[in-house]
């Protein structure tokens, strides 16, 4: 949602940051967001609905994930992702400590990486 929230072009971000990269969505995040936009009001609902429209179009592509039993979406995000772009603290934390790098916005300008991406 941090496409809508701050002043960034998140697809030529990722694009910079992650050049030889495949931008993957997990259909978990997406039902998430499904979710946020149903339930909110204002901008969380203006912010869930851009993305939702930037995630289902290039250069995303969005892949099937299953959620084992009792497991929430960021737990899935946890098990598959060797690269995770996000903002929410608490996951970016649980990432770092299982050595999965993890790309975040800084400065409210653009993104940057914590962690070693392979090419």
């Amino acid at each position: 949602m941090m496409a809508a929230q701050f002043p960034l072009d998140l697809v030529e971000e990722l694009e910079r940051t992650l050049p030889s990269h495949q931008l993957l969505v997990p259909s978990p995040v997406l039902f998430e967001l499904e979710k946020i936009k149903k339930r909110s009001r204002g901008k969380n609902r203006i912010a869930a609905s851009i993305a939702l429209k930037i995630a289902k179009s290039p250069p995303f592509n969005i892949i099937e994930v299953e959620l084992q039993p009792g497991e929430m979406v960021d737990d899935a995000l946890l098990r598959i992702s060797p690269i995770l772009c996000t903002n929410d603290r608490e996951l970016r934390n649980k990432a770092r400590e299982r050595g999965i790098s993890v790309v975040y916005l800084r400065q409210r300008r653009y993104l940057a990486v914590d962690g070693h991406l392979e090419t």
